[in-house]
C-alpha cells in the first residue's frame, strides 16, 4: 500500500505542513516532533516526491550534461570524470548524446531548461549560433569541457601549443613534407585552433606551407581514412601526417598499410586525444594526451563552485597536456 503525506501527518498526530517541514530538512521543528514524524514515514515506508520538493526548494539535484558524440572514445572517458564528481556532490546526470545535429542541441536544451536542472556541461567543439543566444539568455550556470566560448566558464587544453609540439617534434625526426587531416574548417579547436599551431610551426621552422597537404575531417574513422588515401596519392606525397583526433588518425594509418607504405619508416603518423585504442593498434599510435577524465571532473568541480556560490579563482582553466610517443611515429 502506498502512503501519502497526509497518512504520515495523521500516524504522527501533526499537521502536513510540519512533515514537510521535516522532510525538506527545515531547522523550525522541534527535536521531538521531528523524531514522531521520522518515525511515522519509516513505518508506513513513505517516500517524498522528489519532483515536488526539487521544485518548493528550488534545487532540483540534477545536471544536464551535452555531448557531441558517445561513440567517440573521448566523451565517456571525461563524462566518466564529470559523474564521479557528481556523485560524490549528490547530483544526477541527464545524458544526452546530440550526434553532432544542431537541431537535437537545441531540443535537449529545452529538454533540460524544461526539466529545470541546475547545472548544464557543454562538451564538443562547436557552438551553434541559436544554442549560443540560448546559452546567453537561460539563467542555468553552463560550463564548456573541451572548447572555449565568450565568458563562459570553460575547461580546455593549450590547443595550439599541443599542435606546434606535435609539428616541432616531426620536423627534429628529419620531416618536411608534414601535411594534416583537421577537423571541420568552422570548428574552434579541431579545425582552426589546431591547425593554426600547425602552421605557425612551420612557417616557424621556415618550411614552406601548402595547401594541397591540409585535408578537413569529419572526426570518424572513415574521414581520416578518405583524408590519408588523397594525401598519399598527391605526386609528392608527404612522410608524416598529424591527425587532429586519434580515432581519424587511425583511419589514416590503415589508408596507408593498405597501400604497403612502413609506418613510421616511410610514414610517420600522429593523432590527439590519447584514447584507450591509441595504445592498443598496431602499429601504436603516438598522440598528444589530453587529461580526459581531469578535464570532466575539474568541468564538474567548477559547475559545484558556481552552485554553492563558491569563489571561483579561474574561469577558463587550462590543464596540462603531455606528449605520448609509441611506434607510429
Amino acid at each position: 500500500m502506498k502512503f501519502n503525506i497526509k497518512d504520515v501527518a495523521r500516524k504522527a498526530g501533526v499537521s502536513i505542513s510540519t512533515v514537510s517541514r521535516v522532510v525538506n530538512d527545515s531547522k523550525a521543528v522541534r527535536p521531538k516532533t521531528k523524531e514522531k514524524v521520522l518515525k511515522a514515514i519509516e513505518e508506513l515506508g513513505y517516500k517524498p516526491n522528489a519532483i515536488a520538493r526539487s521544485l518548493k526548494i528550488k534545487n532540483t539535484k540534477t545536471i544536464g550534461i551535452m555531448i557531441p558524440d558517445i561513440s567517440n572514445q573521448f566523451f565517456p572517458e571525461v563524462v566518466r570524470g564529470v559523474e564521479d564528481v557528481a556523485n560524490m556532490y549528490e547530483y544526477n546526470i541527464f545524458l544526452c548524446n546530440t550526434d553532432m545535429d544542431k537541431e537535437k542541441e537545441i531540443q535537449y536544451f529545452n529538454v533540460l531548461e524544461e526539466k529545470q536542472v541546475d547545472g548544464m556541461i557543454f562538451m564538443g567543439n562547436i557552438i551553434p549560433e541559436e544554442l549560443e543566444k540560448k546559452f546567453q539568455a537561460c539563467d542555468i550556470p553552463i560550463v564548456l569541457i573541451g572548447t572555449d566560448y565568450g565568458d563562459l566558464p570553460s575547461v580546455t587544453i593549450n590547443n595550439g601549443q599541443a599542435s606546434k609540439d606535435v609539428v616541432n617534434y616531426l620536423i627534429k625526426k628529419g620531416h618536411e613534407r608534414i601535411a594534416i587531416i583537421t577537423g571541420k574548417a568552422y570548428d574552434p579547436i579541431v579545425g582552426i585552433t589546431r591547425r593554426e599551431g600547425y602552421v605557425e610551426a612551420l612557417e616557424k621552422a621556415g618550411i614552406v606551407y601548402s595547401e594541397e597537404l591540409v585535408v578537413e575531417g569529419g572526426y570518424r574513422f572513415k574521414s581520416g581514412y578518405e583524408g590519408a588515401k588523397k594525401l598519399l596519392s598527391l605526386n609528392n606525397p608527404p612522410t608524416a601526417i598529424f591527425v587532429a583526433s586519434d580515432e581519424m588518425a587511425i583511419g589514416a594509418m590503415r589508408a596507408a598499410l593498405e597501400k604497403g607504405i612502413t609506418i613510421p619508416d616511410e610514414l610517420a603518423i600522429v593523432g590527439f586525444d590519447n584514447i584507450d585504442m591509441a595504445g592498443k593498434v598496431y602499429p601504436s599510435l603516438s598522440t598528444v594526451a589530453q587529461p580526459m577524465y581531469e578535464m570532466g571532473a575539474i568541468g564538474m568541480r567548477v559547475l559545484t563552485k558556481i552552485l554553492n556560490d563558491e569563489t571561483l579563482e579561474n574561469r577558463k582553466v587550462v590543464l596540462n597536456y603531455s606528449f605520448v610517443e609509441r611506434e607510429s611515429s
